[in-house]
């Protein structure tokens, strides 16, 4: 139940009569319904405030009664998926005592009326999650008794960042928000707002702000009107996704049958495929229909796609001929997931930066300081070929799906894999190097701000282990990933570029022991300014291992592949976790863990059964992942829903 709370205080604005006749207090009790909450009240004060803080038992919705807005501003910001707790952030100047904000990527760093460097002034609206509610009601009392001039709903939004309250920014885009404080301004805004077509604006809304070169001129020109013929049929975000999951699988089958017209038609499916990715998100967003099982389901389904693909590639180049066709499949499905893996910890790092900013005297210390404020430049020239190459360069989703679409069609699967890996290779060398300088110069550690246990996969073997102190996780990561790597590298020289080297079996042991050294650094404190990349390290140690016995032992290329697909969707879902800050899956002890699971494998190896041994633990691992899915977004809500149901006996509440 979300209740909305129409603060008029210090708002003189709000008995001012509305075109429509009625005070502009009441018309804006009147769209916060229509924008979904359950309950209006009208509130003269900070105490009353407070007071109805403190029984709420869901989402609440706070706003001035001066705010003049399109209805679906106040929807948008009531459904925002970005967090808990969102304030409505305006370009209007900051004025009669109302709050200036500074944000860094989507977060409200700091507020207040003589703000310095800020980037927007507060809209007089804000949502406050559950979680942060007894904040609110602190900060309502104290603003109350705090001597300021000024709207009451900018006091308590000061206080409540002043209290560390973690609050993302929501702006308007198309549609119009204004803070009035007398005839004139209402009749201003009003105004503006009949200048806008709403449901229109909307549309144009559900595509993102910012996006990738080819996503923006390739696919956003036209996929608001598919965005718009889904929802007009009903359909749901979750059944658009599925639907590309089909174009994909489809495509992926196409690239393995071969001959131009299959690989064009599956250059086009996968285009297409593409789309509906955008799409579904599209959806969401102008249906206002988010949910967390339909962003995890998307994180998921759109690297399930990719190594579909990758898949049905590594089959074509196979079937055509070239013997390691599925050996470039893995190696492109283990780059792209330790690079996601890197983006992933790389994105936890900068917000936790926004949060802890530097001290203005280091702002532009070192090379460090002079890439985060070249880059910040380069960000903020929208448009610019400095802007497009910064964001191509990284390789992206739709320059991948662009690039493996039309080297398939024009060249086959073999040239699309080996173009996949090139420029794959060459954009994780730069972004690693550019992220490395970065990370050292802001210098916030981000892996002691969640479980390490969990976020680096480690089994009952790294838990048990001895920390080696002198030696730092990263580093301990990274020797334990070389392990592996370098037999991998001996096994395809002993086999002349092929698969199998069984005489290498022996060695095996070796390389896991060495692996296993990334467990000395499971009970340190991961706070250097490049522990974010441990769990990068550890995924890329866990699959070389993995891939090196398949190679030693003569296991067909496509169950190494098929195995490592199946710890990607594993590592993905922990990525997903992570991006919610949510709780370990609910079996994730049965998953053995980085190294419980490699030690197996790496046994199985040795006695000669490397087919048996990556058959097995896969097909464990997959049914644990699957029963996984299931408990967290089937079973474990069911049962929440029926303890929270209240008992009915006779028509009234038992």
């Amino acid at each position: 139940m979300t209740l909305a709370i129409v603060l008029a205080a210090g708002a003189p604005a709000a008995s001012l009569p509305t075109s429509t006749g009625e005070p502009l207090a009441d018309r804006l009790a009147a769209q916060w319904r229509r924008a979904g909450v359950d309950e209006v009240r009208a509130v003269a004060d900070l105490a009353e405030l407070a007071a109805l803080v403190d029984t709420a038992t869901g989402p609440v919705v706070v706003s001035g009664a001066d705010l003049v807005a399109h209805t679906a501003v106040l929807r948008h910001l009531r459904t925002s998926p970005v967090g808990s707790t969102v304030a409505l952030v305006l370009t209007d100047p900051p004025a009669d005592g109302r709050v200036a904000v500074r944000e860094e990527r989507g977060q409200v760093v700091a507020a207040g009326p003589d703000l310095a460097d800020a980037t927007g002034v507060f809209g007089g609206a804000l949502r406050v999650g559950v979680a942060d509610l007894p904040a609110l009601a602190a900060a309502a009392r104290a603003a109350a008794v705090a001597p300021a001039a000024g709207p009451a709903v900018d006091r308590l939004f000061a206080a409540l960042t002043a209290l560390g309250t973690l609050t993302f920014a929501h702006r308007v885009r198309l549609l119009v928000a204004h803070r009035v404080g007398d005839a004139a301004g209402l009749h201003a805004a009003e105004a503006a707002l009949s200048g806008v077509d709403e449901d229109r604006a909307e549309l144009r809304l559900s595509v993102k702000e910012r996006d990738d070169f080819f996503t923006t001129y390739f696919v956003s020109t036209w996929s608001p009107y598919v965005t718009k013929a889904c929802a007009r049929l009903r359909l749901s975000p979750t059944a658009v996704t599925m639907i590309s999951v089909l174009f994909a699988a489809v495509a992926a089958v196409l690239f393995g049958v071969g001959g131009r017209p299959a690989l064009v038609a599956g250059g086009v499916l996968l285009y297409l495929g593409f789309v509906l990715d955008c799409v579904d998100g599209q959806l969401a967003r102008y249906t206002r229909h988010f949910s967390a099982w339909g962003g995890w389901l998307d994180t998921m389904a759109d690297r399930a796609k990719e190594y579909l693909v990758y898949a049905g590639l590594g089959f074509g180049a196979t079937a055509a001929g070239f013997r390691l066709g599925w050996a470039l499949a893995i190696a492109a499905m283990t780059l792209q997931t330790v690079r996601h893996m890197t983006d992933a910890w790389y994105g936890v790092l900068h917000d936790e930066a926004a949060r802890r900013p530097r001290p203005a005297a280091g702002a532009g210390s070192g090379i460090g300081g002079m890439l985060n404020a070249a880059s910040t430049r380069v960000q903020a020239d929208t448009g610019s070929v400095s802007y497009w190459l910064k964001r191509t360069v990284v390789f992206p989703i739709g320059e991948r799906w662009a690039l493996i679409a039309l080297t398939a069609a024009l060249f086959g699967p073999t040239v699309s894999l080996v173009a996949v890996l090139v420029w794959g290779s060459l954009a994780f060398a730069y972004t690693g190097a550019l992220r490395t300088l970065r990370a050292r110069w802001m210098w916030v550690p981000v892996l002691d701000t969640v479980d390490a246990t969990l976020h680096r996969d480690d089994g009952p073997l790294a838990t048990r282990m001895p920390v080696l102190r002198p030696v730092g996780p990263l580093t301990l990561a990274v020797v334990g990933a070389l392990g592996p790597a370098v037999l991998l590298v001996a096994a395809l020289v002993a086999a002349g570029g092929g698969w199998g080297a069984g005489g290498l079996r022996w060695w095996l042991p070796v390389a896991v022991l060495v692996l296993l050294a990334g467990g000395l650094g499971a009970g340190a404190a991961h706070n250097g300014p490049l522990d974010w990349l441990v769990p990068a390290a550890l995924r890329a140690g866990e699959y070389l291992l993995a891939i090196t016995v398949g190679v030693v032992g003569g296991a067909p290329a496509w169950l190494v592949f098929g195995y490592v697909f199946v710890l990607t969707l594993h590592h993905y879902d922990l990525v997903a976790r992570l991006e919610k800050r949510q709780s370990a899956p609910p079996l994730h002890g049965a998953t053995l863990g980085w190294d419980g699971r490699s030690v197996l494998l790496a046994l199985a190896g040795i006695a000669g059964f490397a087919g048996v041994g990556l058959a097995t633990i896969g097909v464990y691992l997959f049914v644990v992942f699957v029963a996984s899915v299931v408990l967290t977004w089937v079973v474990l809500p069911a049962r929440a829903a029926r303890a929270t149901a209240v008992p009915v006996s006779g028509g009234s509440p038992g």
